[in-house]
């Protein structure tokens, strides 16, 4: 009977632990805002044969998107910079990566720039081909996460099973994305064999939509029946708002839509951290506000300047515009990937496994969540 008095309601359960709020949680990170902006992008389409929505062209009714991708896409590419040279030791537990690997990004983004027919068009498909993989490894980074907060012990089948599902949505780009994956990386006469694009068709139609969306929940009653508590729902909706743009949009609406809310995620889980870590420090005077300011100020002008003043400075060297533009932002993508899979470790001394075991479920795990 004691037991059974101390065990929590299925409500908390399925909700998990928050770092914030529930609402803040699962719309910021869950995605649940990006379901929610879904259904707005299929309204003009919907409402076509009648009323003015659906006489705007593609321009006016996304004429919004330059200004957020601003504010929250390039904001979250140097929030990993700033997270990077602010989180305490890192000078001294990552001195290449602080010091020496810019400097190495910054001589590939010339070499690719000075030759884009060649290694510039690589570094633009290297960087296309990552990002799902990037978005993937990011969602199953955020339910382990969450999973493990919410005191919920994953088996290292259950662990490896929902690393198989994170990754489908980036599975599905590489076989249907055009110039990027499999099209970058075999013969073009291979993938314009009728049997291969018939093949990708089945796929992309019918086998990864099945899988994207239907694996995740199976994962989720699988945990449910098999572990001590069950997996928390933010963990199963950040697995299927990742996998939505990528089924319901072409690959250009997807890549554009999807890097805006992975940027909102992004943004809201690293300012989490980020403050937390201020305010652990014995020497901290400020609260929250000024910290969320002075990283997402200093995020935004880092941003702007990556994307819109590096450009500009190999333009006056006398490069061209679209070959700036284009391989400065895949090469910030790929320094942002390389820095990403080494600030969010989660070792035992590092700041990162205090925040997240901060304010646990009592009787939560504490061995690596990843």
């Amino acid at each position: 009977m004691n037991d059974r008095q101390d065990k929590p309601a299925v409500g908390p359960l399925l909700l998990g632990k928050s770092f914030v709020h529930p609402l803040f949680d699962y719309l910021l990170i869950g995605g649940g805002l990006s379901l929610l902006v879904a259904a707005l992008v299929y309204w003009p389409a919907a409402t076509a044969s009648s009323g003015d929505a659906g006489n705007l062209t593609f321009d006016e009714r996304f004429a919004w998107i330059p200004v957020l991708i601003l504010l929250s896409n390039s904001a979250h590419f140097a929030s990993s910079t700033v997270r990077l040279y602010s989180k305490p030791e890192t000078f001294h537990t990552m001195p290449f990566l602080t010091m020496g690997f810019p400097l190495v990004c910054l001589l590939v983004t010339s070499l690719c720039i000075f030759y884009p027919g060649n290694l510039g068009a690589q570094l633009n498909s290297l960087y296309l081909t990552w990002s799902p993989y990037h978005y993937a490894a990011q969602a199953y980074g955020l339910a382990v996460m969450y999973s493990y907060r919410s005191g919920c012990v994953l088996s290292l089948a259950n662990k490896r099973l929902l690393r198989w599902t994170s990754l489908l949505p980036f599975f599905f780009m590489c076989v249907g994305g055009e110039g990027v994956g499999l099209y970058w990386l075999l013969p073009d006469s291979w993938m314009a064999n009728p049997r291969v694009d018939l093949l990708v068709m089945y796929l992309k139609k019918w086998v990864f939509p099945a899988l994207i969306f239907g694996l995740p929940t199976i994962l989720f009653a699988k945990v449910w029946v098999n572990e001590r508590r069950p997996l928390p729902l933010i963990s199963l909706l950040v697995l299927i708002t990742n996998g939505l743009w990528f089924v319901t949009f072409n690959y250009l609406q997807a890549f554009t839509l999807a890097t805006i809310f992975h940027g909102v995620q992004y943004l809201a889980i690293v300012l989490i951290f980020h403050v937390r870590d201020r305010k652990q420090r014995p020497e901290n005077r400020h609260g929250t506000f000024y910290h969320v300011a002075w990283f997402y100020g200093l995020s935004l002008m880092l941003g702007y300047g990556l994307f819109h003043c590096l450009p500009w400075a190999y333009r006056l060297a006398g490069f061209g515009v679209v070959e700036s533009m284009l391989l400065v932002a895949a090469a910030i993508n790929l320094h942002h990937f390389i820095v990403d899979g080494y600030i969010w470790r989660l070792g035992k001394q590092d700041s990162n496994r205090t925040i997240v075991d901060s304010d646990q479920t009592p009787g939560s795990a504490t061995s690596h969540p990843g």
